[in-house]
């Protein structure tokens, strides 16, 4: 199968970033941002722009009948997962192949609860600094999106056909054949780097060097690494030195999503990092005193709303 139709739910950093590079690259009517009324009529009069450049989309409200998509792909914020997956109904068929961006590990599951596992790749976005301020997004290093079957060790027809749509859209990407390692990889850097950043209200840069928040940011993944072997996942020094290199990376003034929302007085992904982590040590009778810290540091900031 070749990738000809693409649909993006969700216009957040990832949204706009995904949709402003496949914009310039495909047909118009065949790359479709799935969007409500009221949401659409804004991006029209306020327009959406990337790197201050203005984004021509082609949206389209959930209830529009419209060919299939064969590549879908999530960019929703958590909270909104379980409405977007109700409105991406018309344009899933049994070829559509999909990709979550979300944060966390349990979105593809949730999608796949819905639509099939098989149609669901794992996937993970890393190595972006991008950084939305209403409707205007600015960033230095694109990322890339890595992705691959769920069962680990396989390369599937659909993980075949997305490589090779991104390899003609010139779009970064990796495959990787041990997407659960993956995907709770960079589960542990957002635990530490996304929670910290928004604690210490700061930027990349502060976690970039040496000091007390980039202590933190480690014994934060440190407990991570420790609940991953009861997971059966057994994350290394090795693997948070990797992480801690794709870090190293990005921007210095750049910031994560979770300190963009503490700074805009938004409601955080408090509970799917450090509410996911505190969970999981309670089921393993593990201690996890950095992240209750930073759970409950958070907790308190987004209470004075």
């Amino acid at each position: 199968m070749e990738i000809k139709k693409v649909t993006i739910i969700g216009l957040g950093a990832l949204g706009i970033l995904f949709g402003n590079h496949l914009a310039k690259r495909m047909p118009k009517d065949d790359l479709r941002i799935i969007a409500d009324e009221k949401r659409i009529q804004k991006y029209k009069n306020e327009h959406v722009y990337c790197n201050g450049e203005k984004c021509d989309f082609h949206y389209v409200t959930p209830d529009e009948t419209c060919e299939p998509a064969d590549l879908l792909i999530f960019t929703v914020k958590y909270e909104g997962l379980h409405e977007a997956i109700q409105a991406v109904k018309n344009h899933v068929d049994e070829n559509t192949i999909i990709l979550s961006a979300l944060n966390g590990i349990t979105s593809e599951t949730i999608i796949g609860r819905t639509f099939g596992r098989d149609r669901v790749l794992f996937s993970v976005a890393q190595g972006m600094d991008a950084v939305k301020v209403g409707n205007k997004l600015t960033y230095d290093h694109m990322g890339m999106l890595v992705f691959g079957d769920q069962k680990s060790g396989i390369m599937s027809e659909s993980v075949k056909c997305v490589a090779a749509f991104f390899e003609k859209m010139d779009f970064p990407y990796q495959v990787d054949t041990k997407m659960d390692k993956r995907l709770w990889g960079k589960f542990m850097l957002n635990v530490g780097v996304n929670q910290t950043v928004a604690v210490f209200n700061s930027n990349y840069g502060e976690i970039q060097r040496e000091g007390e928040a980039r202590e933190t940011m480690i014994a934060a993944m440190r407990e991570v690494i420790a609940l991953s072997e009861y997971e059966g996942i057994h994350l290394t020094e090795a693997d948070l030195n990797y992480w801690l290199s794709v870090l190293a990376t990005l921007s210095p003034d750049g910031k994560p999503s979770m300190a963009q929302d503490v700074e805009a007085r938004r409601y955080s992904e408090v509970e799917l990092f450090a509410g996911t982590v505190l969970e999981l040590g309670e089921n393993y009778h593990i201690s996890t005193p950095v992240n209750k810290k930073l759970y409950d540091t958070i907790k308190s900031i987004e209470s004075s709303y």
